[in-house]
């Protein structure tokens, strides 16, 4: 797709939505003559050309060779049939002016889409990667040898409390995905981990290694990874293809099983998005009230407005403002309460800021008893991370406002965890339908909504506080987000 004027990702999603396939196949041709290399390396890619999301040659193997392995990389990489975006792995990453030498070699030199690189020197030495939007760079996060949590694993101090050095990489990738260049290397050996990195960076293409030689779990890998879309995991397949008896078979049978193992996981997720379900018919009058509570209170507000991240909204939620309304306060908190009600818990944990006001109002309204998760942990006298009595071993409900993509949500319960509580499931007021259902889910926690935010949507249009034309834009903003 040289020259189609479409950044690598934009070409990823098209070929992976044409072919329905997430396959990467991965060069790694260990031939020890030049000419070997070449016929490897052209076997396999007419093979499973058809099938092949991608293509990911190796550069090590190439500059095993010398330079004539470097031309045999520019050959091979010239094999790869038009349309097939070209990830080269090499792992680059240095201070800026030695890391814009390597994007020059990887990009103009050897005609690669995007390049795999490390992290180490802090992103300003990855910069040089990602100043031409149409290239892109996969940076290091989780990886899947056996070695990887020595670093990767290690605890990293910070104003939220400790948290692994992966996840670190995992929210500055995501944060510096400005001109949406930059994914993520995340392996199949640790689904949980995945699940963790997803919550954090949920914009970013993963490219996967771990799956079959090294013994990856493919359909935890999908389930943990997959994002709202379906898409954002590139599961990268090397020895499983070029050891194969016929790679076409294999390349077939690989993609396939990926593409089956998706359906299972959008059924689930679907699933996971009918638990959290519009107000049954007996509860259309407590949905009518919560509704029209939040616009009295000035909770949402329709027009235009300029999102933290530059997007420009149709629709604002600042519910924040409860705690100037106490009617509706109490109208939001009784409406949790006979959510609540069905489930099992001896703590309800509400989540700072926004949702301590709400989650007291239920406490009140309850009888129950609260706690709640700093933000910061104390760095004097009881040094606590988890404000309010409770015994371990205890059940905490978590409280909060909003649900976007649940990232919050499985940090607050870390922290409860780490103390001793148990935690099943999550209530919120709101669901954005972002993604927070199957994140948590991933994670084995269930989310619960009082309203999806499209349910409130409609509750709106009919009591008249938008008109059909402000519905749809907002209908049309909120798919735009999926």
């Amino acid at each position: 797709m040289a020259g189609s004027g479409a950044s690598f990702f934009e070409q990823l999603a098209a070929r992976a939505r044409a072919t329905g396939s997430l396959l990467c196949v991965g060069l790694d041709p260990r031939a020890a003559t030049l000419e070997a290399l070449r016929s490897e390396c052209a076997r396999l890619i007419e093979a499973t050309a058809e099938y092949a999301a991608a293509f990911k040659p190796n550069s090590a193997f190439f500059e095993a060779h010398g330079p004539e392995g470097l031309l045999a990389l520019l050959d091979v990489v010239a094999a790869i049939p038009d349309g097939i975006p070209v990830l080269l792995d090499a792992k680059r990453g240095d201070i800026d002016s030695t890391s814009a030498a390597y994007a020059r070699a990887v990009f103009d030199r050897l005609g690669a889409g995007a390049v795999t690189v490390t992290p180490y020197v802090g992103f300003d030495g990855l910069a040089p990667f990602l100043e031409r939007p149409e290239h892109a760079a996969f940076v290091l996060c989780k990886t899947s040898n056996p070695g990887a949590g020595e670093f990767q694993d290690l605890e990293v101090a910070g104003t939220a409390g400790p948290r692994p050095l992966f996840e670190v990489v995992a929210r500055h990738a995501q944060q510096a995905n400005a001109r949406g260049n930059v994914g993520l290397v995340v392996g199949a050996s640790d689904p949980r981990a995945m699940a963790r990195v997803r919550a954090l960076a949920p914009d970013l293409w993963f490219l996967v290694p771990g799956v079959g030689a090294q013994g990856g779990d493919l359909a935890a890998t999908l389930a943990a990874g997959l994002r709202a879309d379906g898409l954002g995991l590139l599961i990268n397949v090397s020895r499983g293809l070029s050891r194969a008896a016929d790679p076409r078979r294999e390349a077939q049978r690989l993609s396939q099983q990926i593409a089956d193992l998706r359906e299972a996981v959008a059924q689930q997720r679907r699933s996971v998005q009918g638990a959290v379900r519009p107000a049954a018919p007996a509860e259309a009058g407590t949905l009518a009230e919560l509704a029209a509570a939040l616009v009295d209170a000035g909770c949402v507000r329709f027009g235009q407005f300029t999102l933290k991240s530059g997007v420009v909204s149709p629709i604002y939620l600042d519910l924040r403002r409860l705690v100037s309304h106490p009617a509706a306060l109490r109208t939001v908190a009784r409406a949790f309460a006979a959510r609540l009600e069905g489930l099992a818990f001896e703590r309800i944990a509400g989540l700072p800021y926004a949702a301590l006001p709400i989650a007291t109002a239920i406490s009140l309204e309850m009888g129950r008893p609260m706690l709640y998760p700093r933000r910061e942990v104390k760095d004097y006298g009881t040094r606590a991370a988890i404000e309010g009595e409770f015994t371990p071993g205890e059940t905490a409900v978590v409280i909060d406002d909003l649900a976007t993509t649940g990232g919050t949500k499985l940090e607050a319960i870390e922290k409860l965890a780490a103390a001793g509580l148990t935690v099943h499931d999550v209530v919120v007021l709101i669901d954005r339908e972002q993604g927070a259902g199957q994140t948590l889910a991933a994670a084995g926690y269930a989310l619960h909504a009082i309203a999806p935010l499209r349910t409130l949507l409609a509750a709106w249009r009919r009591a008249g506080a938008i008109t059909p034309a402000q519905a749809a834009e907002i209908e049309a903003f909120l798919e735009g987000l999926r």
